[in-house]
C-alpha cells in the first residue's frame, strides 16, 4: 500500500556510516527483560541459567556459527569480521552477552547454596572470572565503528559491573569500588538521557549499585574514592557528551521516511523506525511462508510488536512540548501505523475465511474488517484526502461483496431459496462492477475471483430450488370423493370403518372433552336396629315339668338368660 523511505544521511558523517546502518544494542533493558521472563522474578538462577543456554544455541543455528557437529566440540568465538561484515547481524554481540549472562547466573545461584558449602565459594569466582572474559570479549566488539556511541556505553559499564562483582568477592576493596563507580555513573547519565518511561531499568541498576560501594567505602575509608577526573582520563564522560549530542541529533532531525499515498510520513522516534525497517520484508515473507498456519502466526507476532509502538505514538502525539506541524506529524505518523494493523488485521481474517468451513463464521470476520476499515477511513488525519478515501471505499465494497456471498450461504443452508437467490445476485453483480483502486491482498483478491467463479452457479440452484418448493406448495391433497361427516367422536363408533377427512386436520374428533356426567347408583348400607326392639313368645309352656309363670317383659337379654339358666 505504501512505500517506504530512508533518509541519506548527512555529508559530514563518517564513509563507514553512509554504507552500513550502525548496531544499538541495549544492554541493560535486554537483559532485564530476559531475567524477569525467565526466573529471577522469584529468584530461580538455575531456571534462568538454562535459558541463557538455550538462547546460546538458537542464536548459533540462526547465525550459522555452530561449534563443531554432534560428536566434534570446535570452539568458535564471536570476531570483529562477523560485526564488521556488510551483512553483519547485530545478534552475533548477543551471544557474548548472552554467554557473560549464564556465568554470572551461575556464580549467582552458588552464593545462595555457599550459605551451606562453603566450598561452592571458589566455584562462584570461577563462573564470575569466566563471566568478565565473556563481557571483556563483548566490550571488545562494540568499540567497532559498526556500533553507535550508546551500545558502547552500554558494553563499558557493563564490562564494569560484572569485573566490580568479581573484585568485591575478592575483598579487592579499592578496584571494586573504582569499577562500580564507573558503572553506576554511566548508568545515571545514559537514564538522564532517555525518556522516563525507559528510565527504570538503569535507575534500578544505579540503587543496586548503591549498597555495595558504601560496603567498599567502609572497608577503604572516603580518601580513595572515586572522582570524575578519573574517570574523565578513561574517556566515560568524552563518550557520554558524544551520546548526548547524538541523542539531540535524533530528536531533531528526521531518522525515516514513509510515502503513504500522497502524504510523506516522517518518522524522528528510533524505536518506531526500527519497527517500519522490520516490516519491509513481510510481503515477500508472508508469501513464502508454508502453509496459513505459518502466516498467521507471523502477522500474530507482528501485532505484539505493533501495539507497543501504536501505544508509543500515541503518547507522543499528547507531548505538550511540540509544535503545531510537529503535532500534525505525529498524528499523521499514528494514523499510518493504524492503517497498517487495519490491513493486517483483515488480511487474517480473510485467511481465516479461506479457512473455514462455516458461512456464518465467515459473515462473522467480514463484518469486523468492514467496521475496522470504515473507523481507519473516518480517521482525522486522512479523511480529506481523495485518493485515501477512494481506496478504502473500493475496499470496503470489496468486503460487502464476499460478505453477500457468504450470508447468501447461510440462507441457503436454512432452505431459504429466496433469500438466498437475491443475495447471490447481488453479489455476482457487485464483484463484477468493482473497481480496484490501489493494490490489495493476495486473500482479498482470491476471495473475489472466488465470488465471480461461483455466485452465478450458486443463484442458478437457489432459483431452481424455489421452483421446486413453489411446486410443492401448489400440490393440494387427495381424498376420497365420497366423504362422511360425522359429529360423533371417534371413539363412539370404532366398529364403523369410514373414511373420514377430519381424522387427518389439525383437529381430529377423536373423543369429547370434558366427558359428559351419567347417574352411577350408590351402594346401600343397612344397620340392624331392630332386634333390640323384637318380643318372642314365652316357651316354658312347652318344657315338661315346669310351671307356668307370670308373663314377663322379654328382650334379647332375658332370651339368653332364660336359655342358659342364667339369673334364676
Amino acid at each position: 500500500m505504501g512505500t517506504s523511505e530512508k533518509i541519506d544521511p548527512a555529508p559530514s558523517e563518517a564513509p563507514q556510516t553512509d554504507k552500513f546502518q550502525p548496531f544499538t544494542v541495549e544492554i541493560l533493558r535486554l537483559i532485564k527483560d530476559y531475567q524477569q521472563q525467565h526466573g529471577l522474578r522469584h529468584g530461580d538462577y538455575q531456571r534462568y541459567r538454562g535459558y541463557c543456554t538455550r538462547r546460546i544455541g538458537r542464536l548459533r543455528k540462526v547465525l550459522k556459527l555452530p561449534q563443531g557437529d554432534r560428536r566434534h566440540f570446535k570452539k568458535r568465538d564471536v570476531t570483529e569480521a562477523h560485526v564488521t561484515s556488510p551483512k553483519s547481524d547485530e545478534r552475533f554481540l548477543h551471544i557474548p552477552l548472552m554467554l557473560s549472562e549464564r556465568c554470572w547466573s551461575y556464580a549467582m545461584q552458588l552464593r545462595q547454596e555457599s550459605n551451606t558449602e562453603p566450598r561452592k565459594k571458589f566455584h562462584l569466582v570461577q563462573k564470575l572470572r569466566k563471566a568478565c572474559v565473556y563481557a571483556l570479549q563483548l566490550d571488545e566488539l562494540c568499540k567497532q565503528e559498526r556500533c553507535d556511541v550508546r551500545t558502547k556505553l552500554e558494553s563499558q559499564a557493563y564490562l564494569a559491573w560484572i569485573q566490580g562483582s568479581l573484585q568485591f568477592e575478592l575483598q579487592l576493596w579499592p578496584q571494586a569500588a573504582e569499577n562500580l563507580k564507573k558503572a553506576q555513573l554511566i548508568y545515571e547519565k545514559i537514564s538522564s538521557t532517555l525518556p522516563d518511561e525507559l528510565q527504570l531499568p538503569y535507575k534500578q541498576r544505579s540503587e543496586e549499585i548503591g549498597p555495595s560501594l558504601r560496603y567498599c567505602a567502609y572497608n577503604i575509608g572516603d580518601e580513595k574514592a572515586v572522582d570524575l577526573l578519573e574517570l574523565r582520563s578513561q574517556g566515560v564522560l568524552e563518550n557520554f557528551e558524544a551520546l548526548v549530542s547524538q541523542t539531540q541529533e535524533k530528536t531533531e532531525d528526521v531518522l525515516y521516511e514513509v510515502k503513504w499515498f500522497d502524504a510523506i510520513v516522517p518518522v524522528r522516534i528510533e524505536r518506531i523506525r526500527l519497527f517500519l525497517v522490520s516490516i519491509e520484508g513481510l510481503k515477500e515473507s508472508l508469501e513464502h511462508a508454508e502453509d496459513s498456519q505459518a502466516r498467521i502466526k507471523m502477522l500474530e507476532n507482528l501485532f505484539i510488536d505493533l501495539r507497543d509502538i501504536v501505544t508509543l505514538a500515541r503518547e507522543s502525539v499528547r507531548n505538550d512540548k511540540l509544535t503545531v506541524k510537529q503535532t500534525k506529524e505525529c498524528q499523521l505518523l499514528l494514523a499510518y501505523l493504524l492503517s497498517i494493523r487495519v490491513e493486517r488485521t483483515s488480511q487474517r481474517n480473510l485467511i481465516l475465511v479461506l479457512q473455514t468451513r462455516k458461512p456464518q463464521d465467515c459473515v462473522r470476520l467480514l463484518d469486523i474488517n468492514i467496521q475496522q476499515t470504515n473507523e481507519i477511513s473516518q480517521n482525522e488525519a486522512i479523511k480529506d484526502n481523495e485518493r485515501v478515501r477512494k481506496y478504502y471505499e473500493s475496499q470496503m465494497r470489496a468486503y460487502k461483496t464476499i460478505r453477500s456471498f457468504y450470508l447468501g450461504k447461510v440462507h441457503a443452508a436454512q432452505k431459504r431459496w429466496k433469500e438466498a437467490a437475491i443475495l447471490f445476485d447481488s453479489s455476482n453483480k457487485s464483484a463484477r462492477d468493482t473497481k480496484q483502486v490501489g493494490n490489495f491482498v493476495s486473500e482479498l483478491d482470491e476471495l473475489l475471483k472466488t465470488v465471480k467463479e461461483k455466485a452465478e452457479l450458486e443463484l442458478a440452484a437457489s432459483k431452481a430450488n424455489l421452483i421446486l418448493d413453489q411446486q410443492q406448495e401448489d400440490v393440494p391433497l387427495q381424498f376420497p370423493q365420497k366423504t362422511y361427516k360425522s359429529k360423533k367422536p371417534l371413539y363412539e363408533r370404532l366398529d364403523e370403518f369410514r373414511e373420514d377427512p377430519q381424522l387427518l386436520s389439525k383437529n381430529p374428533n377423536l373423543v369429547t372433552l370434558p366427558p359428559q356426567m351419567e347417574p352411577v347408583p350408590a351402594k346401600p348400607l343397612f344397620f340392624d336396629l331392630a332386634l333390640n326392639f323384637a318380643e318372642f313368645p314365652d316357651l316354658t309352656e312347652k318344657l315338661e315339668g315346669s310351671q307356668p309363670k307370670q308373663k314377663q317383659g322379654v328382650g334379647i337379654s332375658g332370651f339368653v338368660k332364660g336359655l342358659w339358666g342364667w339369673g334364676k
